[in-house]
């Protein structure tokens, strides 16, 4: 593994291709005909983007927003634009004008890079944001990129920012996570060295079809085989239906299953393929533990569950035996990573008690390892860690050995395919809608994506509650938000439950033994959601 140790993935970068030069790095799947590069074909590409930025006048201080899909020259763009020291912010394609207006305003975003597939949603987004920010192709760059804007240019340096990424947060609007070249770095680092069971060595070939706005790809898999000499196989999106033909023809040896992927294959009819393939180990984030121990005798591989967020992704793993799969184990603390589980107070809970996942490096850098803070928020920034100890929402209990087990996500979070989805933007732009006097937005189980969204919601006087309104309310949201953050369920109520202040008690809309898809006169929109996504 490269030394990481007071340097920049450009430095890193360049001593990978030094030492692995033909090597494959980065490939699409052959089924979708997608660019397969070596470490070197990769560097003329860094090289070559490197150089238009540093002549235009970009370099530290800036931000590019990039959307070019979920295709491998992403990796490479990212490396180009670190290199040169310029941090990448990630668009969500499945964003609506009004999320890309809110991330260019929020990040300062100074160029698009882009293809033409997206320049109608990104000039969209602009305008809504009274923005007009130069757009360039990434495949026809030409020999001269627009020039930058005035802006210091501090030294490069380890804590450089290195990208910018957007995560769901209880309080409606995504928060940009500063992540430094050191943080990504320490992510692949650990990735590495998670236990035995997770243990790598040169040459691998990891599958991943998470998005690369999301860290799993961007970071976690991808600095581990930066640091190993590996190659990451990024699918465009994932697809049960194809998964065992790109695993096949791209060679993978490990692959991510995070969100739908373990439900999904095992859907799927047997047959020959279930193991006919190379892969070893699967990298799960809260796969079912019923379907854990089926899913490697099916597939002969092993699968390792792991925790990590975007403001702290050096990974939790159950990667030791015992792995514990029965459960929800995902580790133990390590070395640069300790972990308490506390009540409401910050007070110390007893082993196996429910309580809040709390975190730091240690008490001398406690927050070392670590993201960089919220971007133009550095008030959520030190809520975070009060008291010292980054809070992350989650609940899990810890045994006497020190195995932590998930029980919960942060409140008021659904995690639906893998996406984190804030309940108080949904809220938000249902309220724009004078037939709606309340809403609750909740979470609700879903066999194939894991959670579901699901609208409670009181109309107002006047209003007709049925089918007519449910749909209504559901265009409504998918035009303005990503399309998965539309409601799947919509329930009309005479009244939500609430505090003696008008809080919304979303714990008791339903009785503690009762299905909410049981209630009568719910509405199942969730196959109008993919034939409207075009799923």
């Amino acid at each position: 593994m490269i030394e990481i140790a007071g340097r920049t993935i450009g430095a890193v970068f360049a001593e990978a291709v030094t030492r692995h030069g033909e090597a494959d790095f980065l490939m699409a799947p052959p089924r979708v005909g997608g660019a397969r590069l070596s470490y070197d074909d990769t560097a003329a590409i860094v090289s070559r983007w490197a150089a238009l930025l540093r002549a235009a006048g970009y370099g530290t201080g800036h931000r590019i927003a990039v959307q070019i899909g979920n295709r491998p020259e992403h990796l490479a763009l990212k490396l180009a634009l670190n290199t040169a020291g310029i941090s990448i912010v990630p668009i969500n394609p499945d964003y609506r004008p009004g999320e890309v207006a809110y991330l260019l305003e929020d990040s300062d975003a100074v160029l698009i890079v882009t293809e033409p597939a997206h320049v109608p949603a990104i000039r969209a987004g602009m305008f809504e944001a009274g923005r007009d920010l130069p757009l360039v192709m990434f495949d026809e760059p030409g020999s001269a990129l627009p020039p930058a804007p005035a802006a210091a240019h501090p030294p490069l340096s380890p804590q450089s920012e290195a990208s910018l990424l957007y995560t769901s947060g209880t309080t409606g609007r995504p928060k940009g996570c500063i992540l430094s070249h050191e943080y990504e770095l320490m992510i692949g680092e650990r990735y590495l060295s998670a236990g035995p069971l997770m243990a790598m060595g040169e040459g691998e070939r990891v599958l991943n079809p998470l998005p690369l706005y999301h860290l799993n790809a961007a970071a976690v898999s991808f600095m581990g085989m930066l640091l190993a000499g590996g190659c990451q196989i990024q699918q465009p999106r994932f697809s049960a239906r194809n998964w065992w033909q790109d695993v096949r023809e791209s060679g993978a040896t490990i692959v991510h299953c995070l969100g739908i992927v373990v439900p999904a294959l095992m859907a799927l009819p047997p047959g020959p393929e279930d193991r006919d393939h190379r892969v070893r180990l699967a990298i799960s984030a809260g796969a079912d533990p019923s379907q854990h121990r089926a899913f490697e005798r099916r597939f002969g591989l092993e699968l390792v569950e792991i925790w990590g967020m975007t403001e702290m992704c050096r990974i939790l793993a159950s990667a030791e035996e015992p792995s514990l799969p029965e459960t929800r184990a995902i580790g133990r603390p390590f070395p640069g990573l300790e972990v308490r589980v506390v009540d409401a107070a910050d007070r110390d809970l007893p082993p196996g008690t429910p309580g809040e996942m709390i975190l730091r490096h240690s008490a001398e850098t406690p927050r070392h390892g670590f993201f960089s803070g919220y971007l133009n928020k550095p008030e959520a920034t030190e809520a975070a860690w009060r008291g010292g100890w980054f809070h992350t929402g989650d609940t899990v209990t810890q045994d006497e050995t020190g195995m932590i087990f998930f029980v919960d996500r942060a409140k008021n979070i659904i995690r639906r395919a893998g996406e984190n989805i804030a309940a108080a933007e949904i809220e938000a732009c249902l309220h724009e809608r004078g037939e709606v006097a309340q809403v609750a937005v909740i979470a609700v189980p879903d066999p194939m994506r894991e959670e579901e969204v699901m609208a409670c919601i009181v109309p107002a006087a006047g209003a007709q509650p049925g089918p007519e309104l449910a749909r209504a309310l559901f265009d409504h949201v998918f035009t303005r938000l990503a399309y998965y953050k539309a409601p799947g369920w919509v329930l009309f109520l005479d009244e939500l439950p609430v505090t003696g202040t008008q809080k919304v008690l979303k714990h008791r809309i339903f009785g503690p033994d009762e299905d909410p898809l049981a209630r009568p006169g719910i509405h199942d929109l969730r196959e109008l959601k993919r034939r409207e996504a075009g799923l």
